[in-house]
């Protein structure tokens, strides 16, 4: 396991029993550098969505228990929100959620000329994923290897 995963692994164990007794669920925790900063980033969810007041509970016990635990070595800036409509869905336990949902998805490399599709989410299993596109013609099922797929997250439809 890299570092990265660690310390994500390490702050998710101990968010669980904050979650809880917050009445929310974690959806994910990262660790990340963007610049010269380190992030360490906790979403939370319940139905409903998350308010403010969630975050702040959440982030302010979370904080005391990585000052406690301190297994993070560098300086890093601790943020706890919601997924956000448009969320990444990472695990699978997020794609299950959203079956029957409207994704966008985006590969690596060009796919018959194309990098983005959009469609409902019909399956998934550990090497591919299967969504249903609109098409002049009807619908068409594509399926996507895991590993050409650079992003799956939920649409927004303004």
């Amino acid at each position: 396991m890299s570092r990265r995963e660690t310390y994500e692994a390490m702050t998710e164990q101990l968010l669980l029993p904050i979650a809880e007794n917050a009445g929310v669920e974690i959806y994910d925790v990262e660790y990340v550098k963007e610049g010269s900063d380190f992030y360490l980033r906790a979403y939370i969810d319940k139905p409903g969505g998350v308010d403010i007041n969630d975050c702040e509970k959440v982030s302010r016990a979370l904080s005391d228990a990585l000052d406690e635990k301190d297994f993070i070595p560098d300086s890093y800036i601790l943020e706890v929100s919601s997924p956000g409509l448009g969320r990444a869905l990472k695990k699978d336990k997020h794609l299950a959620r959203s079956i029957g949902e409207t994704v966008e998805l985006k590969t690596y490399k060009p796919i018959e000329k194309c990098k983005e599709f959009e469609g409902v989410l019909k399956s998934f299993d550990t090497e591919s994923i299967m969504i249903e596109t609109e098409e002049e013609n009807g619908k068409k099922e594509l399926t996507f290897a895991r590993a050409d797929i650079a992003l799956v997250r939920l649409a927004l439809d303004f």
